[in-house]
């Protein structure tokens, strides 16, 4: 046996040309996509795709978890899912805030739910700790994080009367948070593809690597002062430029630990994608897993340091 043979091959020009190619086709497809919900500005319409993409993220989720013959709950998994965008959704669309007691008491529904359902099983050392974890830690990671593009959005609520529909200010902060998410992502891929020689963390994700965080960084500060400077109007509420470079710099961070978060999980359960909803991509999870965690961080921020008092 030839080990020089034997060893796998690196990916061929043409294989990552094509691969770039996918990946370009499914992100024209997914800002079309955008769009056209961002033109709208119904608020119906960004809460249903946000709860879609929970949902079919949640699935992906149990479905990785299931393939790998770690036990789990998907059923209660994905009631869960169903039930907290029901409430949170439900609120908003009506006109009100988010109760500061949801998240609280959904994750103790998760707690007891798990831990209830594997009362009816025997316990069989850590596997029966690992399928109450399993289900909680999904929820959170991926029910309660992403749903901050919910509450990112309905950050101003005086800015309408009318609660179908979504004021600028809410509306623009939405695509701020997805092109510097994503711009990151973007920029980490290119400049990783043609520079990237010294791997970041090859344990988990050998693809990446410093040249591509570099370039990560440069992309999101582009996205974020890029936008600030093309519509000032929309985003007068930033009200110094240290905010935006700072916030940049924070959610580029994020994102690009949110990314190795999920190749954690993956790399964990032996998959390759979450799904195959989207050529290049993956599945909802390869697309949101960046943004569960951008997002929170982007609602706190404005939060405490921008909106504090408003």
């Amino acid at each position: 046996m030839n080990p020089v043979m034997d060893a796998p091959k690196p990916p061929s020009p043409a294989s990552k040309l094509i691969v770039f190619a996918r990946r370009t086709a499914s992100t024209l497809f997914l800002w079309v996509t955008v769009s056209v919900i961002f033109a709208s500005r119904w608020s119906w319409a960004y809460l249903g795709l946000i709860g879609l993409l929970v949902l079919i993220g949640t699935i992906e989720y149990f479905r990785m978890l299931r393939g790998a013959g770690v036990k789990c709950f998907p059923r209660f998994g994905i009631l869960m899912a169903l039930a907290y965008c029901g409430v949170l959704h439900g609120f908003f669309l009506s006109g009100h805030s988010a109760p500061y007691w949801l998240d609280s008491l959904a994750i103790f529904i998760a707690i007891l739910g798990s831990f209830t359902l594997q009362l009816k099983y025997q316990v069989r050392g850590v596997e029966s700790l690992l399928a109450v974890a399993a289900n909680v830690t999904g929820f959170a990671y991926i029910v309660i994080l992403f749903n901050f593009t919910a509450r990112v959005i309905f950050l101003f609520p005086t800015e309408t009367a009318n609660p179908g529909t979504i004021g600028i200010h809410g509306t623009f902060l939405l695509l701020w948070l997805i092109a510097v998410t994503k711009f990151t992502d973007m920029g980490a891929y290119i400049t990783g593809s043609i520079f990237g020689r010294h791997k970041m963390i090859s344990h988990v994700s050998p693809g990446k690597t410093w040249e591509g965080f570099v370039g990560a960084v440069i992309f999101a500060q582009l996205a974020a002062f890029g936008l600030y400077f093309a519509f000032p109007e929309e985003y007068s509420f930033f009200t110094s430029k240290i905010h935006i470079a700072i916030l940049g710099l924070i959610l580029c961070l994020l994102a690009v630990i949110g990314d190795l978060a999920e190749s954690v999980i993956k790399r964990a359960l032996d998959a390759k994608h979450s799904g195959r909803m989207l050529p290049g991509i993956g599945g909802s999870l390869d697309l949101i897993d960046s943004i569960c965690f951008t997002a929170p961080a982007l609602y706190f921020y404005m939060k405490w340091f921008i909106l504090r008092g408003a």
